[in-house]
């Protein structure tokens, strides 16, 4: 039904590594988020759920959006989202 609750909001799964899993304090959860958000809401979302220390983690890291890895934060999110900070000895 148009212009209901369900079409203005989306689900997203977030998934967590290293540095990320560490400061969310888990490896993926689901969130709510407003239909066509983007990555940089996603990452305000984050931000003032886990802290400036996952905000410092945020501006490093990569993303991989169903499958496609991006750090343009004008990217819609998509149903799933991988958090990828940088991973030492490369």
């Amino acid at each position: 039904m148009p212009g209901s609750v369900q079409d203005s909001v989306r689900t997203v799964e977030v998934r967590y590594f290293a540095a990320a899993a560490e400061a969310a304090d888990r490896a993926e959860e689901t969130l709510s988020l407003p239909a066509g958000a983007d990555l940089a809401d996603l990452r305000t979302a984050l931000i003032d759920r886990y802290g400036e220390r996952m905000g410092k983690i945020l501006g490093v890291a990569a993303y991989l959006i169903d499958s496609e890895l991006t750090r343009d934060l004008t990217r819609p999110v998509g149903a799933q989202v991988d958090v990828l900070p940088p991973f030492a000895g490369g």
